[in-house]
């Protein structure tokens, strides 16, 4: 495994620390990490997202889906298993599982939904008005200046 020194970053960027950190953090995770259960994460538009998680065999009631500051945390627990069943072959899997997605700043979560074995989360990202892009008007020397307008 390669390791990355993230210093050069720390000393020409002030308040990039939480992108370095988990820069550091995923660049030291093993590459063993569980890919259980499959998911994609596509763009639907210019500022909205899609996380799309294959939970066959779980129902509404054991999905959790949940946004603290900037991570998403979607967990599943599989109510009690009758003990009456008895299976010959068993390929589809309904372990529990916790996955956890970060978000950059001002993504929300927007919904869920659970339909045919797949659970959608829709996203979207939300900058302020302040801090947009705005116009600044340069005065000329002996002009009063004028406050900016936002374009």
């Amino acid at each position: 495994m390669r390791n990355y020194d993230l210093s050069p970053l720390y000393r020409a960027s002030v308040g990039f620390d939480r992108m370095a950190d988990m820069l550091d953090r995923v660049m030291s995770q093993d590459s063993t990490v569980p890919t259980y259960p499959p998911y994609n994460i596509e763009k639907t538009d210019e500022s909205a997202y899609r996380i799309s998680i294959a939970v066959a065999g779980f129902s509404e009631a054991d999905l959790s889906v949940e946004q603290r500051e900037q991570e998403l945390i979607v967990a599943a627990r599989k109510a009690q298993e009758e003990a009456s069943r008895t299976y010959l072959h068993r390929g589809i899997a309904t372990r529990a599982f916790e996955k956890r997605f970060q978000l950059a700043d001002h993504v929300r979560v927007t919904g869920a939904l659970h339909e045919n074995g797949m659970l959608h989360i829709d996203l979207v990202r939300e900058v302020p008005e302040a801090l947009k892009p705005r116009q600044i008007e340069i005065a000329r020397s002996g002009r009063k200046v004028i406050e900016a307008e936002t374009a």
